[in-house]
């Protein structure tokens, strides 16, 4: 790893899950990456500074904001935070806003009194930050975690601010973004190497889904697409299905639909991963893992997660699928223009077993992990704060 840097670096993560009573209760990657972020760049040299609205987890020098106002708001409810996120999300919204506009406060506040070099606004919530950026004296860039099209909130205001520092996630997420989008960078997301392991002898008798359980994730072409595999060999093969659905929550019957019905003793259903233990056992044992994602997504854990686990991907071409999975050599890509897209599935289960896990592996440990992920942000960090010292 790189030990010469020695920038101010201010991250931060204003996601109000970004504390150390909500994360744990939560599916949220952006906030786990952050942290990983910032120890790697502690341990190359680089003086982070974690900016997060409560404390986390972490060694670190950490800057909160006075939260008291929203614990109070609490106590006079009886609820947690996780209860008010539940019960009354715009509510719990609100109280978020005000706590991400101070925290972004502080940390501008900081770079013009000289303590930091450079700020860093990373996950979702960073719009608050987009118009106050031209009084902060010190270079700011932005990582963006959805697709820049996400949502009215979003796709009506970061264009306005496109001449702006930009790190993308992806090629593939710029397409959200006009012409002339400032990108100072594309650095893919990276986990450490010894997270996951290959496994010696895996049991290969099934395909594996991982991940929320909504329609734009594409589930239902998985099931259907190992139907149509069983229909044409002796062997059934199973799907088994991981994640989090949201049956109950506001108007998604997608799980009662579409899924729950379709379950039986080739298509199961066996809940939420908690842990790595039971992620790697679940990954390194599978065929595959079937990422059939219908929107652009700007990249993807899971898949970089299986590779580490030599397990072969296949997904469709919608967005960073293509950047991340090389076809028939990591695993399979199908195309989302395709008129038969379960029927395509089915057939790169069938050749699947031509992927190599080794070179699954080999790829996931030349492109992907925690180390290329923080040098790639050390570098631009030196570059954004040496060119800042030039300007006149």
């Amino acid at each position: 790893m790189r030990t010469k840097a020695k920038t101010r670096v201010g991250l931060v993560v204003p996601h109000i899950f970004i504390h150390r009573d909500i994360l744990p209760r939560v599916i949220f990657s952006p906030g786990e990456l952050a942290l990983d972020l910032a120890n790697g760049l502690n341990a190359t040299g680089v003086n982070v500074r974690l900016f997060t609205p409560g404390p986390a987890n972490t060694p670190l020098s950490n800057t909160t904001v006075d939260m008291s106002y929203f614990e109070q708001e609490l106590a006079l409810r009886g609820d947690t935070y996780m209860d008010l996120l539940k019960k009354h999300p715009f509510t719990f919204i609100n109280l978020a806003r005000q706590v991400q506009a101070e925290l972004i406060a502080k940390a501008f506040k900081m770079a013009n009194d000289g303590e930091l070099d450079i700020v860093h606004i990373y996950t979702n919530e960073e719009d608050i930050a987009l118009p106050f950026t031209q009084f902060c004296k010190k270079p700011v860039v932005f990582t963006h975690h959805d697709p820049f099209n996400f949502s009215v909130k979003y796709k009506n205001n970061f264009p306005k601010y496109k001449h702006l520092n930009w790190i993308s996630l992806s090629l593939s997420q710029r397409k959200g973004m006009p012409d002339g989008t400032n990108w100072v960078a594309n650095i893919y997301h990276g986990i450490t190497e010894d997270r996951f392991k290959t496994i010696k002898n895996p049991t290969d008798d099934y395909v594996a889904y991982l991940g929320r359980i909504i329609q734009p994730k594409g589930v239902h072409l998985a099931i259907e697409a190992v139907k149509r595999y069983n229909a044409t060999h002796e062997r059934p093969l199973r799907l088994k299905i991981a994640g989090k659905h949201y049956a109950g929550h506001g108007k998604d019957d997608y799980w009662l639909q579409a899924i729950e019905p379709e379950l039986d003793e080739t298509i199961e259903y066996i809940g939420h991963i908690k842990d790595d233990t039971a992620k790697q056992v679940f990954l390194g044992n599978a065929r595959a893992l079937l990422v059939p994602s219908t929107f652009e997504e700007p990249f993807g854990m899971v898949s970089i997660e299986a590779l580490a686990c030599g397990t072969p991907v296949i997904g469709l071409s919608a967005g960073a699928t293509s950047e991340i999975i090389e076809d028939s050599k990591t695993g399979f890509i199908i195309d989302t223009k395709s008129k038969d897209i379960p029927e395509e599935i089915a057939k790169a289960i069938k050749d699947v077993a031509s992927i190599d896990s080794k070179i699954c592996r080999q790829v996931f440990e030349e492109r992907f992990t925690l180390e290329k992920m923080v040098d790639a942000h050390a570098e631009l960090y030196e570059r954004l704060a040496r060119e800042s010292l030039n300007q006149p």
